[in-house]
């Protein structure tokens, strides 16, 4: 069955916030006005398989909520960091950041252009984010960037 994948919209909150939530990830920062920031991946009768998202800030987004269902195939997850860095574009973005503290995915991040990042490389607008002070206690989290 083919994937789809398309950006978020209000009438997707519910079922996108179920769905992290399932995943064991946080909701907070997921409104009407960021929603669409998010993009979904769902097969053609509309099951949500998939998720990215990202936290605007001023030049820059910084990549959450990646979750992806068992069974997709890398192509599939490949082709949503495509779109995000598409959409990052059309926001007149300079560039994405993303943290992880499973170094196991860092071959795969480096695969689609990210660099690592030292955390005093991040942008200053990123330390208002929760999202951000949350990463920085997690032990073993590195931050990688991608430049558009």
């Amino acid at each position: 069955m083919q994937a789809l994948i398309r950006r978020a919209n209000k009438e997707d909150l519910g079922s996108l916030r179920s769905f992290l939530s399932r995943a064991n990830l946080g909701t907070d920062g997921l409104t009407e006005e960021t929603v669409d920031y998010f993009l979904l991946l769902e097969t053609e009768d509309g099951t949500l398989k998939g998720s990215l998202g990202m936290e605007a800030f001023t030049e820059f987004g910084l990549l959450r909520s990646l979750v992806v269902s068992p069974g997709q195939a890398e192509k599939e997850i490949f082709i949503l960091f495509d779109q995000m860095v598409q959409l990052a574009k059309e926001k007149g973005m300079k560039g994405l950041f993303l943290a992880t503290n499973k170094s196991v995915a860092l071959p795969f991040f480096e695969l689609m252009g990210f660099q690592r990042s030292e955390r005093e490389d991040l942008p200053s607008e990123f330390f208002h984010s929760e999202h951000i002070r949350h990463v920085l206690n997690v032990d073993n989290s590195l931050f990688l960037k991608f430049s558009l």
